[in-house]
Protein backbone atom coordinates (compact mmCIF):
# COMPACT_ATOMS: atom_id res chain seq x y z
CA UNK A 1 0.00 0.00 0.00
CA UNK A 2 1.36 3.36 -1.26
CA UNK A 3 0.17 6.03 1.62
CA UNK A 4 0.92 9.91 1.39
CA UNK A 5 1.77 9.43 5.20
CA UNK A 6 5.55 8.84 3.56
CA UNK A 7 5.54 11.92 2.53
CA UNK A 8 3.56 13.78 5.17
CA UNK A 9 1.80 15.89 2.50
CA UNK A 10 -1.93 15.91 0.80
CA UNK A 11 -2.76 15.72 -2.63
CA UNK A 12 -2.04 17.95 -5.04
CA UNK A 13 1.31 18.38 -3.71
CA UNK A 14 3.62 17.41 -6.13
CA UNK A 15 5.45 14.87 -3.60
CA UNK A 16 2.32 12.83 -3.48
CA UNK A 17 2.74 11.93 -7.28
CA UNK A 18 6.36 11.05 -6.49
CA UNK A 19 5.41 8.16 -4.70
CA UNK A 20 5.31 5.84 -7.08
CA UNK A 21 7.86 6.64 -9.00
CA UNK A 22 10.09 6.03 -5.99
CA UNK A 23 8.68 2.89 -4.75
CA UNK A 24 8.56 0.90 -8.32
CA UNK A 25 11.70 2.76 -9.98
CA UNK A 26 9.40 4.06 -13.20
CA UNK A 27 9.17 7.19 -14.50
CA UNK A 28 5.90 9.31 -14.04
CA UNK A 29 5.44 8.45 -17.55
CA UNK A 30 5.34 4.72 -17.40
CA UNK A 31 2.80 5.35 -14.87
CA UNK A 32 -1.18 4.60 -15.32
CA UNK A 33 -3.10 6.88 -12.73
CA UNK A 34 -6.76 6.13 -12.26
CA UNK A 35 -9.31 8.55 -10.23
CA UNK A 36 -12.65 9.69 -9.98
CA UNK A 37 -11.92 13.39 -9.30
CA UNK A 38 -11.26 15.67 -12.44
CA UNK A 39 -8.71 17.60 -9.91
CA UNK A 40 -6.57 14.82 -8.95
CA UNK A 41 -6.87 13.21 -12.66
CA UNK A 42 -5.61 17.17 -13.70
CA UNK A 43 -2.91 17.06 -11.08
CA UNK A 44 -1.26 13.54 -12.31
CA UNK A 45 -1.66 14.81 -16.01
CA UNK A 46 0.76 18.09 -14.92
CA UNK A 47 3.75 15.60 -13.67
CA UNK A 48 3.52 13.52 -16.85
CA UNK A 49 1.36 10.35 -15.64
CA UNK A 50 -1.29 8.58 -18.35
CA UNK A 51 -4.49 9.50 -16.49
CA UNK A 52 -7.85 8.14 -16.95
CA UNK A 53 -10.72 10.55 -15.32
CA UNK A 54 -13.40 7.64 -14.27
CA UNK A 55 -15.91 9.90 -14.77
CA UNK A 56 -19.06 7.99 -13.04
CA UNK A 57 -21.23 11.03 -13.22
CA UNK A 58 -21.12 12.27 -16.36
CA UNK A 59 -19.61 15.12 -14.78
CA UNK A 60 -18.69 18.44 -17.11
CA UNK A 61 -14.64 18.72 -17.40
CA UNK A 62 -13.28 20.93 -15.08
CA UNK A 63 -11.26 23.98 -15.94
CA UNK A 64 -7.99 23.11 -14.93
CA UNK A 65 -4.69 23.20 -16.85
CA UNK A 66 -4.32 19.48 -17.84
CA UNK A 67 -6.88 16.85 -19.49
CA UNK A 68 -6.74 13.26 -18.82
CA UNK A 69 -5.22 10.68 -21.38
CA UNK A 70 -8.87 8.87 -21.19
CA UNK A 71 -12.22 9.32 -19.70
CA UNK A 72 -14.56 6.17 -18.71
CA UNK A 73 -17.80 5.73 -16.55
CA UNK A 74 -17.02 2.78 -14.62
CA UNK A 75 -13.76 0.69 -13.77
CA UNK A 76 -14.66 -2.23 -15.44
CA UNK A 77 -13.81 -0.36 -18.52
CA UNK A 78 -10.45 -0.41 -17.43
CA UNK A 79 -8.69 -3.81 -18.24
CA UNK A 80 -9.74 -3.27 -21.64
CA UNK A 81 -8.37 0.47 -21.98
CA UNK A 82 -5.01 -0.75 -20.44
CA UNK A 83 -5.16 -3.53 -22.79
CA UNK A 84 -4.94 -5.92 -20.01
CA UNK A 85 -6.82 -9.13 -19.86
CA UNK A 86 -9.70 -8.53 -17.02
Amino acid sequence: VLSVEAVGVFKPHPSVYDIPTTHFGVSHGEISFQSSNAWDAVAAATFGMRVVWCNRYGQRPERLTAEPDAEITTLRELPELLGIAA
